[in-house]
């Protein structure tokens, strides 16, 4: 099985194939460090499944994994972030992500992970499948987060995570001025009146810790 991995960090990707090396049967055949990278090496290499962080520089997060599902439909791409699933993983699944993984279980589970998804099949910890299937009862109520797009999710949880605007528009390429146009949308959307509001509002859904 052919991975291409795609992290920022150099000691995580480094990380990652040792622990693949340990298993004859996965070869890492490419490491990007950003998301704009990731898709390059994406429409180069021959690759059987891919494993990306959720937060790169530039083209990120769901947008990454939307634009990789649309060039390369069949190929699964496994989601790992240091944030816990409750976070992301939803959105990660809806958007046609094959799995979502919390950094911290790489250790154990990546390469069987990776077999799984490769074979046609979906990873998730057992805690959100459960979840998973009480949101899926027919009296669940989504939340309001569940209405935003995913730019304005990420641009959402950048802001509850206490990041200023003019970062995060470098972050995610993006002017200041786009950003505060996103937050006005968002906080619309979500009912709430500032910033406090929306740290609260994330910390009450246990998006942010």
């Amino acid at each position: 099985m052919k991975v291409l991995i795609a992290d920022d960090h150099p000691v995580v990707r480094h990380g990652l194939k040792q622990i693949l090396s340990a298993h004859p049967d996965v070869v890492v055949v490419g490491e990007a460090k950003n998301g704009n990278e990731a898709l390059e090496l994406a429409r180069k290499l021959d690759w059987d499944v891919a494993v990306m962080d959720y937060s790169m520089p530039g083209r990120s997060g769901l947008e990454l994994l939307t634009e990789i599902k649309r060039e390369f439909p069949q190929r699964p791409v496994l989601v790992l972030s240091m944030h816990p699933e409750e976070v992301h993983a939803r959105r990660v699944l809806k958007a046609g992500g094959a799995g979502y993984m919390n950094k911290e279980s790489a250790g154990e589970e990546l390469a069987a992970a990776i077999r799984k998804v490769v074979g046609g099949g979906k990873y998730v910890s057992a805690a959100l499948a459960e979840k998973l299937a009480v949101e899926l009862a027919p009296d669940s109520q989504k939340p309001q987060h569940e209405t935003l797009s995913d730019r304005e999710y990420r641009v959402m949880w950048l802001l509850a995570s206490g990041k200023p605007i003019n970062r995060i528009g470098k972050e995610m390429f993006l002017s200041p001025s786009t950003i505060s146009t996103y937050r006005v949308r968002i906080l619309r959307k979500l009912g709430l009146a500032s910033n406090a509001e929306l740290v609260h509002y994330a910390i009450k859904h246990q998006l942010i810790e």
